[in-house]
């Protein structure tokens, strides 16, 4: 393989080449919005916080997210200046009934209007299935979509945008409306 000369690593002494961003944990799925090319990062925690991570399509990388000092926005252990590390753009705690996450999809399909443009995720182990968009204001907000019994291990998408769950137990179900899993 070849490493791209524009990695914001190529020529440091101190990272390997091939790294684009470091202070992720456990990425469980990620995916790039087909629209522009950004990059969101469902990042599994450690003891009490899940996370999504965004990178814009216009980023050179190098970004640091945090971990082993950060566990979402919060201190893990260390030196906690949460100013030196890129904040997900958003979390939820382990008391909320959740306890890993699953990266999703954007949702650019044409089945659910009401959908386009939000990412679209879940957590294995409460199978909730959550929308993330950007408000007006341009502040990220969260909002439960369909509480499900599924173990969310993974998400997809069809040539044609829509989203589609998949269940540990093996079942592949394509989001639809009156808020449920088909």
């Amino acid at each position: 393989f070849v490493v791209p000369s524009d990695n914001p690593f190529v020529t440091s002494k101190s990272a390997a080449p091939e790294i684009w961003v470091y202070g992720l944990r456990n990425p469980w799925r990620f995916s790039f919005d087909r629209l522009n090319g950004d990059m969101y990062i469902g990042d599994v925690g450690q003891n009490d916080w899940e996370e999504i991570d965004f990178q814009s399509a216009d980023s050179t990388g190098g970004e640091n997210y945090g971990w082993g000092i950060m566990e979402g926005d919060h201190c893990y252990k260390g030196h906690c200046d949460s100013q030196a590390y890129v904040a997900p753009i958003a979390e939820y705690h382990h008391s909320d009934g959740g306890c890993s996450v699953t990266g999703g999809y954007v949702y650019r399909g044409e089945q659910l209007k009401d959908l386009r443009g939000v990412y679209v995720y879940g957590d294995y182990c409460s199978g909730l299935i959550s929308a993330l968009f950007k408000t007006n204001d341009g502040v990220w907000s969260t909002t439960p979509l369909i509480e499900s019994s599924l173990k969310i291990s993974s998400f997809g998408e069809d040539e044609l945008g829509e989203v589609y769950v998949v269940d540990r137990g093996g079942g592949i179900y394509r989001l639809g409306e009156g808020s449920e899993a088909q």
